[in-house]
């Protein structure tokens, strides 16, 4: 029986919050992000530690937490796993409203506010 919307893997939500973060793709970091989490083809409802999970893979790539890009990836791929129905947004609406759910008090940290302010998004 079909679902609506239908399951969404780990894999596919990092990588469409990769294409959101990176639309060229030229961050290697968010690019070593993906790669930490390609074999997670498990649906991303099944997972009850995805937010662990996903700060596991951030900060194997991101130990100082200076790279805004690669937060936002992991902040957007988190934010699908709950709004599955909004996989196909527009980057700049998946950014905003990402931003405002994942980070306390729906606001980011500085570099990550600045990150987003030079996307054309703001919060």
């Amino acid at each position: 029986m079909p679902t609506d919307p239908e399951p969404l893997t780990v894999t596919e939500a990092v990588q469409r919050a990769a294409e959101v973060a990176d639309p060229s793709g030229v961050d290697a970091d968010i690019g070593d992000f993906v790669l930490y989490l390609e074999d997670a083809d498990e649906p991303i409802t099944a997972i009850a530690n995805l937010t662990d999970r996903l700060e596991e893979a951030r900060r194997s790539v991101d130990p100082e937490g200076d790279m805004p890009g690669v937060t936002m990836t992991a902040a957007v791929a988190n934010y699908l796993a709950y709004r599955r129905d909004e996989l196909d947004d527009r980057r700049e609406d998946l950014l905003r409203l990402a931003a405002r759910a994942e980070f306390e008090g729906g606001q980011p940290p500085d570099e990550v506010a600045e990150w987003l302010a030079g996307r054309g998004v703001e919060v």
